[in-house]
């Protein structure tokens, strides 16, 4: 990542203005569900503590209110556990432009500041530049620690760099120096693990990475797709009937490159889609009536063998419904073998970042991202605004 970060500035005694991705889930009483990305943060708050920062003013997002104050996204939650994981006091405003806040700001006695959800504000999300400038005028430098925002081009994320010095945070950095190497200079062999439920919400990192992958490993909804461009009874399962001609030219692409497309061998198959339902395992093809939820054992000693002498792994997508037991196997299998592999493995965010979680192996990843969709477009080689918009060294 050719940008500036906060090593290269002086943040000594100034008012630093600070983007993070506090967008944390919240249960129906508004506690605190996942604080990994307020953890994810916190060695950014930290250096900039340690560094001797005047004021240390965080602005984030949580939800989608639409431009409209929502009582439950308040960011109340959020200040409270982050001043618990400091060790410090946070100071709580009620608003993040305007005067009350610029005096908020400049009498507050807490170092540390956060403002309240700026999509409360429409003019948030449209990158508006005035509300931008009201954002500015509380920093001296401004800092983007939030890679899950750094694909959008909002007023905190790109507005803002038009007024202040902008530069990255570690988190930013760490996002960019594991991701960036997968897209420009992977260690091989590469293998990359995709899931989730639709071809189309893949198709650009395929074709991305196609030349740079020595083997994609396919499971969760999407294997239907590619399954059935096979000419595979898939039964109930999953499938994108517009993109059947598309998973059969990205098959005959992978071949005339020489690039492996593994499939399942076979699936765990359910007659409805719940927790409870029958279940069976079956072969490659599904019985009419019966769905694949994930995949079978067969399939999983199959992705092990291809994952054993990788040097890089790149997983993006569950390879089944792990939130449901019954359908969790194959997901834990990778996830648990991946973790005590001699391999970079780089996780994306989103579902795949919470399964690593909820298995207990996310400490033992290379890398777990705490961006979903800024990851996917990365690997998609796209421009991240937040990100290209930050000063170059």
């Amino acid at each position: 990542m050719n940008k500036m970060t906060i090593k290269d500035v002086d943040l000594k005694d100034k008012c630093v203005l600070m983007r993070v991705d506090f967008n944390v889930p919240l249960d129906e009483n508004c506690n605190i569900n996942d604080d990994l990305r307020i953890v994810s943060a916190l060695p950014t708050i930290k250096y900039c503590i340690d560094k001797g920062v005047k004021k240390l003013v965080l602005m984030s997002h949580l939800g989608r209110p639409k431009g409209q104050v929502v009582e439950k996204m308040r960011l109340c939650p959020v200040a409270k556990r982050l001043s618990e994981l400091t060790n410090m006091p946070v100071a709580m405003l009620d608003d993040c432009i305007g005067e009350t806040v610029e005096k908020a700001v400049k009498d507050s006695p807490e170092k540390i500041i956060l403002l309240e959800n700026l999509r409360f504000y429409a003019q948030e999300t449209k990158n508006d530049l005035d509300f931008a400038k009201k954002l500015a005028s509380l920093g001296d430098i401004f800092i983007n620690d939030a890679f899950g925002t750094a694909h959008r081009a909002h007023a905190s994320t790109e507005g803002v760099t038009h007024y202040l010095p902008s530069v990255a945070g570690l988190l930013l950095e760490k996002e960019m120096a594991f991701l960036g190497k997968v897209v420009e200079n992977p260690e091989k062999p590469l293998v990359t693990i995709l899931g989730g439920a639709k071809v189309s919400d893949k198709i650009k990192m395929i074709e991305n990475m196609m030349g740079k992958v020595d083997c994609f490993l396919i499971g969760g909804g999407m294997a239907y797709t590619f399954l059935k461009a096979q000419g595979k009874e898939i039964g109930n399962s999953k499938l994108e009937a517009d993109k059947i001609d598309l998973a059969k030219r990205i098959l005959d692409k992978a071949a005339s490159k020489n690039i492996e497309m593994v499939l399942p061998v076979d699936n765990c198959a359910a007659d409805k889609f719940d927790a409870a339902a029958n279940i069976q395992d079956v072969g490659v093809e599904i019985p009419e009536g019966w769905m694949g939820l994930d995949i079978g054992r067969k399939t999983i000693d199959l992705f092990k063998d291809k994952l054993k002498n990788a040097k890089t792994i790149v997983w993006n997508g569950p390879v089944g419904v792990f939130e449901m037991q019954p359908f969790s196997k194959g997901t834990q299998a990778l996830a648990e073998y991946i973790a005590a592999l001699d391999a970079i493995s780089v996780i994306g965010g989103g579902d795949t970042a919470s399964a690593v979680r909820h298995f207990n192996v996310a400490d033992k990843m290379s890398h777990v991202s705490t961006g979903g969709g800024a990851s996917l477009e990365l690997l998609e080689g796209l421009e991240l605004p937040g990100i290209a918009a930050l000063k170059d060294k």
